[in-house]
């Protein structure tokens, strides 16, 4: 009777280290599918945009391709009201990131630079002069748009808009930090790198924001 109690009861603690090394196996699968779920679910905003800039411009446009075309059949002029709107942000699939399932911990590495996302563009023409046999064609119309636009994308890095949307990094790191905060994870950004270049001016800001809280 003796050696049936213990029997039982040496299968009883086999039975729950068993029971206990496949659950905490499964609990750690569990744990580390769940990350990738998650730094899925932040690269899957891809482009977020956090500054919006608009332009009015007057583009001057003259067909100067076709120099002896245009002496005998007239040359062609327009100018161009360009009026736009540019939209400035983040591509977070650009972002490199980790998971630590022991820590709960999302380890971001790596951060985009700002750059132009999308830009809406509506043009007006004025002064619009054709040669007496040189009309304008929708060809012609269709590469004015193209390089009224490329006008525009020209003047954004002097336009201060990516300076304004790299101040706003920390902000947006910190959204994605409280989508982890949802399932009780933390995200590190602590040796967080801007692009090609090291964040000291966004560590100052974590700094900063820490202090005043």
């Amino acid at each position: 009777m003796e050696l049936l109690f213990i029997g039982l009861a040496a299968g009883a603690i086999v039975a729950y280290l068993i029971y206990s090394f496949f659950n905490k196996s499964k609990k750690k699968e569990k744990e580390q599918q769940q990350s990738v779920v998650l730094m899925e679910k932040i690269r899957a905003v891809c482009k977020f945009i956090t500054v919006e800039g608009d332009f009015s411009e007057i583009y001057h446009y003259a067909n100067v391709k076709d120099k002896w075309l245009n002496l005998f059949l007239g040359s062609k002029k327009a100018l161009v009201l360009i009026e736009a709107k540019a939209h400035i942000g983040f591509d977070l699939t650009k972002i490199k990131m980790n998971s630590d399932v022991e820590k709960k911990t999302i380890i971001l590495s790596n951060f985009p630079l700002p750059e132009l996302l999308s830009i809406e563009t509506d043009f007006k023409y004025y002064d619009k002069k054709e040669g007496w046999a040189n009309p304008f064609t929708s060809s012609d119309l269709t590469d004015i748009n193209k390089e009224a636009k490329q006008y525009i994308v020209e003047k954004i890095p002097n336009s201060g808009l990516l300076n304004e949307a790299s101040n706003q990094a920390l902000e947006t790191i910190q959204l994605m930090e409280k989508l982890v905060e949802t399932i009780n994870w933390k995200l590190d950004y602590s040796s967080l790198e801007m692009g090609t270049s090291t964040a000291t001016p966004l560590q100052d800001k974590r700094k900063d924001t820490l202090e005043n809280q």
